[in-house]
């Protein structure tokens, strides 16, 4: 009965949550390339982790951001523009995106959700069209700064799995705007200060290459890898990311548990690697960006 009554719990405020969000539009006139409107869908039937439904968000054609705001009397200043995985197909939306937010936001972290295009689109690079939409987000909230009373010098990207992977394609590739400038917003560097990438998918190659997409240079952001040994389809993008950023000598840190799979969140499912936004924090202190 106790489970039951969780359980409902949990969807209400889930539910209560999202109602409460006020997303915006990133692209008012329409998002690049997209002639036809889908309906989204939102699906919370799945499997759970750690006993909890998780939201499954697909059929996006009108990206969004939300920015949560650290309270006003715990504000650090720093910025985290969140990027959910599942697979380029679904939006992991509450486990790998409000219940992150709602965590660093109880660290005095402000952070920027990003609802980016799924699933992929027919004749694109499975990336394309949600890396113009992370793009525009960064623009839109560095260029919010006064108004949102964050720094604009200490705005960072965080993802997981194809989020991870997406935060990394825009942490390497922020020289090349994907999109046609829009207005006064995308005046501003697409550069993010700093890289947290939380069991990513899709980075490796070869023999500690890395995927093609991903320009590494010695100007690449400070970047932290959050990975499991046991989570076997995937150890190589984080093993051989790091590879790569230690070779172009970008500061970079890895932390590497025996167990934990793929796709917890900030969840507690019982693994040492739950501990991970402790570490993240800890990171921020070392790279100057949190006091």
């Amino acid at each position: 009965m106790k489970y039951i009554l969780f359980q409902i719990f949990f969807l209400i405020t889930t539910m209560s949550l999202l109602s409460q969000e006020k997303p915006i539009l990133l692209f008012p006139d329409g998002a690049p390339g997209e002639s036809v409107k889908m309906k989204q869908v939102d699906d919370l039937t799945g499997n759970k982790v750690a006993g909890c439904p998780v939201l499954r968000i697909s059929n996006v054609c009108e990206p969004t951001l939300t920015f949560f705001p650290a309270p006003a009397n715990n504000n650090s200043g720093v910025t985290i523009v969140v990027n959910p995985g599942g697979g380029y197909n679904i939006l992991a939306y509450n486990l790998e995106g409000t219940e992150i937010c709602k965590r660093f936001n109880s660290y005095g972290i402000n952070c920027v959700l990003v609802k980016y295009r799924v699933p992929r689109r027919e004749g694109l690079e499975k990336y394309e069209a949600p890396l113009q939409d992370v793009q525009r987000a960064i623009a839109y909230t560095r260029s919010h700064a006064e108004v949102w009373n964050i720094n604009p010098d200490k705005i960072g990207v965080l993802g997981f799995s194809a989020g991870a992977h997406l935060s990394a394609v825009a942490s390497t590739n922020y020289d090349n705007r994907t999109y046609q400038k829009i207005d006064s917003h995308d005046d501003v560097s697409l550069r993010p200060d700093f890289t947290a990438l939380i069991y990513p998918a899709y980075l490796s190659g070869d023999n500690f290459s890395i995927s093609p997409e991903l320009k590494v240079d010695e100007n690449t952001p400070p970047t932290i890898l959050i990975q499991t040994q046991d989570d076997k389809s995937h150890i190589d993008s984080s093993v051989f990311y790091y590879y790569a950023l230690k070779e172009a000598k970008v500061p970079a840190e890895m932390h590497l548990y025996p167990s934990g799979g793929h796709g917890y969140g900030a969840r507690n499912t019982g693994h040492t690697v739950n501990e991970w936004p402790h570490r993240v924090l800890s990171w921020l202190r070392d790279i100057k960006m949190l006091e």
